[in-house]
């Protein structure tokens, strides 16, 4: 969908992360500490702030997760203001990570958890090829429904497909 407007992503600094900390207040049930913010300053373009016209308006924030001998990136925000969505700020905001991944070209997958409720975030993730691979029940503290769906977009075929393909 084409917007009416300029969308750009900016750096998370010291002197903006109130911006980022009163976007997730706004846009998401769940309170972040101020170690999560802290780690944020810390991960370079992983996090960024969607400006649109100038105005913030949304924000991106992942991590490195590392585990089963796999890297893989945690998307823990990603969300912009009600009345600025389906302008293609969540796109710009997501292709962005997605870009970091494939030049990097050493993750095995990106995932995130969702409400189980969030119909317009799994179909939003869904366009992009991530799919619901797990259900975590009672996975939220304090907000209903408290069960998460897990989406995941695989970036590495598994070395057992690979070598499977190759034998006669």
């Amino acid at each position: 969908m084409k917007s009416r407007g300029s969308i750009e992503l900016g750096d998370v600094t010291v002197h903006n992360i109130k911006q980022l900390k009163r976007i997730n207040e706004v846009v998401f049930p769940v309170v972040y500490n101020d170690k999560f913010y802290k780690d944020i300053l810390e991960v370079g373009e992983l996090a960024k702030l969607a400006y649109f016209n100038d105005i913030v308006v949304g924000a991106v924030c992942c991590r490195e997760d590392r585990g089963d001998g796999k890297r893989r990136l945690y998307i823990m925000t990603l969300g912009c203001l009600a009345p600025y969505r389906r302008l293609g700020i969540g796109t710009v905001m997501l292709e962005h990570i997605l870009n970091i991944c494939q030049r990097d070209g050493n993750y095995d997958n990106v995932f995130l958890h969702v409400q189980i409720n969030n119909e317009g975030a799994i179909k939003f993730y869904e366009k992009f090829g991530f799919e619901i691979v797990e259900q975590k029940e009672n996975y939220y503290k304090k907000i209903e429904p408290a069960d998460a769906f897990v989406l995941q977009l695989n970036l590495k075929t598994p070395r057992s497909a690979e070598t499977n393909s190759n034998s006669p």
